[in-house]
């Protein structure tokens, strides 16, 4: 994406999903798939429009994971990162206390982002491993913690 928010093809791809190479070194911009809703979804969040208008739910899948500033306002670009492993976005209108659903960051399982916002919607996290049948001397490796800063 260009810096005025102009989409940039490096190279078509073969279907209607668009994936962005990212830049790791900037938070919020990460490597990313999504398909045509999930791709207004994500241009209505960077244009600050005030609620989505995709008219169908969108996907969105970040398998690097991802830092972000904030887990309540999709648009704050100043609070400390935080970091989320590797996960899917559906992307529309979800209700953590309706859904019976958490909504804090969590690095497994499904929870509500940015709940109560327009921007809720449902985050399904876990590394590509979960659900995957394993031959006997392998084993899932999981290196992201959350833990305290250490003081100094």
């Amino acid at each position: 994406m260009s810096a005025d928010g102009r989409l940039i093809v490096l190279r078509p791809g073969t279907n209607d999903w668009i994936c962005f190479p990212g830049d790791e070194n900037r938070i919020g911009d990460v490597p990313m798939c999504a398909d045509p809703m999930g791709l207004q979804w994500m241009m209505d969040i960077v244009a600050r429009k005030p609620k989505p208008t995709n008219a169908t739910p969108g996907l969105i899948y970040m398998l690097c994971g991802a830092t972000q500033h904030s887990n309540t306002d999709p648009f704050d670009r100043t609070s400390p990162p935080i970091p989320i492993g590797p996960h899917w976005m559906i992307l529309w209108p979800f209700d953590a206390r309706s859904c019976g659903l958490p909504n804090t960051v969590r690095d497994d399982g499904a929870w509500v982002m940015f709940d109560g916002t327009p921007y809720a919607y449902l985050h399904i996290c876990g590394t590509p491993w979960i659900g995957n049948e394993y031959d006997p001397d392998q084993v899932p490796i999981w290196t992201m913690r959350y833990g305290r800063p250490l003081e100094t």
